[in-house]
């Protein structure tokens, strides 16, 4: 019993599997784009980015909501 509340706890301080921010690459792997046509995704359809001096992020989970809005039946 002891045992399997520890190994509870040890679960519960595990981090998070997926990244908290991803970069452009990245995005475009998952995307199966290039990455200059996520860099025009971001200029001309607002996908959202967080910038960090000349580094651009973007979170996976922004990422996700921007193309549920964007889905056509």
């Amino acid at each position: 019993m002891k045992d399997d509340r520890q190994r509870g706890s040890m679960m519960e301080e595990t981090p998070p599997i997926h990244p908290f921010l991803i970069t452009v690459e990245e995005a475009a792997r998952l995307l199966s784009l290039s990455r200059t046509m996520v860099y025009e995704l971001i200029n001309r359809e607002n996908l959202p980015v967080h910038r960090f001096n000349s580094a651009v992020r973007i979170n996976p989970t922004e990422l996700q909501m921007w193309l549920n809005e964007r889905k056509t039946r």
